[in-house]
């Protein structure tokens, strides 16, 4: 497992603005979809290509085409607001919603819903959540998508505490995380510190 934490600039930028707690409810959905695009331009680098051969106006080019296909798994409600931006980039994505939430008085994370039917038809799946806190809500999901037979997952987020990565790097060691900052610690309620509060319940206004 390797840990990816975003060095880009603008990335840092629209953090920044994302943390401030006067950020509205409107602008606070507008940066997490230009933040998953960052982050999910990161995330996908390593897809691999096959060489195909396309017309062009003028002649026969040589072109790189995706050889994987993608999916993309968000966790129930947060990870809504990272869809959108996530399917401007692969509009044909595979997207299986994943309810979890987490039990505020154990802090476990308690399996509700999902949508994973039949067979995986994406050769990578993505899992979409704003915050790793815990983690426990992103194990739960890993370890639905691996029972339901998805053979790569990758978790992309905004920011994740230490005692996330940690939980997500025990449990699934094979697995690449994707963040846009790793913070200090939680706190006693299981909230990340500094932080930006309840990623659902800022987007939502609730």
């Amino acid at each position: 497992m390797a840990l990816h934490v975003s060095s880009h600039p603008l990335v840092k930028h629209k953090l920044g603005l994302l943390r401030r707690r006067d950020t509205p409810p409107w602008l606070f959905r507008a940066l997490i979809r230009e933040l998953t695009l960052l982050l999910l331009y990161e995330a996908t680098a390593d897809l691999p290509v096959a060489p195909k051969r396309v017309e062009t106006p003028l002649e026969v080019a040589e072109v790189s085409a995706l050889s994987q296909t993608v999916g993309f798994a968000p966790i129930l409600r947060a990870g809504l607001g990272m869809v959108e931006a996530a399917l401007e980039l692969l509009p044909t994505a595979d997207v299986r919603h994943l309810g979890i939430y987490r039990d505020h008085a154990t802090l476990l994370p308690v399996e509700y819903y999902s949508r994973l039917h039949g067979v995986p038809t994406a050769d990578v799946y993505l899992v979409l959540d704003p915050m790793l806190a815990t983690g426990q809500s992103a194990v739960a999901a890993v370890d639905m998508l691996e029972r339901w037979g998805a053979s790569q997952v990758k978790f992309v987020g905004l920011i994740g505490a230490p005692e996330g990565t940690r939980a997500l790097r025990d449990a699934h060691p094979e697995l690449d995380i994707y963040l846009a900052a790793e913070d200090r610690q939680l706190n006693d309620a299981g909230y990340i510190l500094p932080g930006l509060g309840d990623a659902g319940d800022r987007q939502f206004r609730t």
